[in-house]
């Protein structure tokens, strides 16, 4: 948590603590950001996991961090817990309006939850399609009829592991046309089973070596290696965007599968926010801080450059952006602007973590589709019930 410092000049100061996730798209930048030449402000940022941040209590974070970034699914909890400030109180509702427009999709909104902001919105994403055009040429499936036929023709992953099989369900079911969660239930009827028959038509066309893997590694195996040419649907980082020094080769992102005939890009909002503990003690020179992370000179040019994924829209069809990182913002643009926002209420995490082994269960034994949404209802309503 913040301590008192004594800084070169002799004057004290606050120093802050702060958590990320480990990897440069979640810690270069912010950590390039902390140490520019603020008079007074002194930051640090430490790292945890991927699976730390997808799993890990906010309340324990918080008691032991000023800044913590998070995704917008934990909010619920964070409330119910009572950790973290409502930003509406660090930063006025007018500029906190500014930023809500000039958020690309629903970056900024997915972090309101009863009546009140609990973020800001660092880093936009959500579910694309990834291949690499040298193994794929062409500009890759438009459709899961699409996805499904050429399966048969190129190596093919799901992303699966952790939350992401729930996760892809759900994209299904959007592009079907599912509204999530209404009325107690979490699927209309019929179509539940509808998105895990395409679910489970590609899963039987996966390299099976894939099916444990998360999205990141996901993208260093398409990278590295010729083991796989796409994958549907995957959390898009714009650091695979381009090739590196490191023999890694650049891969093509896409807007993410609809249905033949559909409008929908069916994907999962993604992302990251910035929330402030509740222990915090908020500066002037904090405040400026944060502010500084939503400019436009942040996020079109300081956040990009430092392997960051802003969540301006205004950086997502920036015709500098755009080049450098190999049209990935163009290109995905469509479907992040679409993109679903998941539940938050106290108790989602512990039920998208269930939902997700529910789903690869299925998969795995060929249970009847119908069986496996029965078991994904059942467990959602328990959720909802706080059991």
């Amino acid at each position: 948590m913040s301590s008192r410092v004594t800084l070169k000049d002799g004057r004290e100061t606050l120093a802050y603590r702060a958590l990320t996730w480990d990897h440069p798209r979640g810690f270069n930048a912010l950590d390039a950001a902390a140490k520019r030449l603020l008079p007074g402000f002194v930051l640090h940022w430490d790292k945890q996991p991927l699976a730390g941040f997808e799993e890990h209590s906010i309340a324990d974070l918080c008691a032991k961090y000023d800044l913590i970034v998070l995704d917008h699914p934990h909010i619920g909890e964070a409330v119910q817990q009572d950790c973290l400030l409502p930003i509406d109180s660090v930063i006025d509702t007018m500029t906190l309006a500014e930023i809500s427009q000039q958020a690309v999709g629903a970056s900024f909104d997915s972090y309101s939850y009863a009546g009140q902001q609990w973020a800001l919105p660092l880093d936009a994403a959500t579910q694309v399609m990834a291949r690499r055009p040298d193994l794929m040429p062409g500009v890759g499936p438009d459709s899961w009829e699409d996805v499904i036929t050429l399966a048969d023709k190129y190596p093919v992953a799901l992303s699966l592991a952790g939350p992401h099989a729930i996760l892809t369900l759900f994209s299904i079911a959007v592009a079907l046309g599912a509204d999530l969660g209404v009325s107690q239930r979490l699927f209309p009827p019929r179509l539940g089973e509808a998105a895990m028959d395409i679910l489970n038509a590609v899963y039987k066309k996966t390299e099976a070596a894939s099916r444990l893997l998360n999205p990141i590694e996901i993208l260093e195996c398409m990278a590295r290696s010729d083991d796989l040419a796409f994958c549907p649907l995957i959390y898009g980082y714009v650091n695979y965007a381009v090739p590196s020094n490191s023999a890694r080769k650049a891969i093509a992102f896409s807007n993410a599968p609809r249905t033949l005939g559909g409008s929908i890009r069916g994907s999962i909002l993604g992302g990251t926010g910035i929330g402030v503990s509740k222990q915090c003690e908020v500066s002037p020179e904090l405040r400026m801080h944060l502010l500084w992370l939503m400019s436009d000179e942040a996020q079109t040019r300081f956040i990009p450059a430092h392997d960051g994924q802003p969540s301006a829209r205004a950086a997502w069809s920036d015709a500098t952006v755009n080049p450098r990182w190999g049209g990935f913002y163009a290109d995905t643009r469509e479907t992040i602007e679409q993109a679903y926002v998941r539940p938050r209420y106290a108790g989602y995490i512990g039920f998208q973590k269930l939902a997700a082994h529910i789903v690869r269960r299925g998969l795995e034994t060929d249970a009847s589709h119908a069986a496996t949404i029965q078991a994904l209802e059942q467990a959602f309503e328990r959720s909802l019930k706080g059991e």
